[in-house]
């Protein structure tokens, strides 16, 4: 078992796969602190100051200054400025990676055009070999 599990583990594309998710992740930790530490600082100055980590319901009723002091006294909230944050932050973790493979599929060759095998026979308008003097479906003559 552990052989084979050895031969599994060290599969190109298990390796790559492992490479990947490590890459992912280092990449969503930068892309939260450019939402967090850059953008969410500039889009609350825009709209006036506006601190989403502390945009919150409470579901008991009561009002709250911060979403800690809610959270000290125990109480249920709907964090919508929390979900505002990470939307942004999956759209433009969205958006880099639509825009990476974008580029990568620039640079891959692109298929060379199939060589026509076929041609049309001008009498009965059937696709037969391109190399045919006679039509396998109608047997006219075909001139080359």
């Amino acid at each position: 078992m552990w052989k084979e599990f050895k031969e599994f583990a060290t599969k190109g594309n298990v390796v790559d796969l492992s490479i990947g998710v490590i890459i992912g992740g280092a990449f969503g930790k930068i892309v939260t602190s450019l939402v967090n530490d850059i953008i969410m600082p500039i889009f609350s100055l825009l709209t006036g100051s506006i601190d989403f980590s502390n945009l919150f319901i409470s579901l008991d009723g009561k009002e709250y200054k911060t979403l800690a002091e809610a959270a000290e006294q125990g109480a249920a909230t709907l964090n919508y400025g929390a979900f505002i944050t990470v939307f942004i932050d999956f759209f433009i973790i969205s958006f880099s990676i639509f825009f990476v493979i974008r580029q990568i599929n620039k640079f891959k060759p692109k298929p060379a055009p199939a060589e026509h095998n076929t041609k049309e026979c001008p009498y009965c308008i059937s696709q037969i070999s391109i190399k045919a003097t006679r039509c396998p479906h109608c047997t006219s003559v075909i001139e080359n």
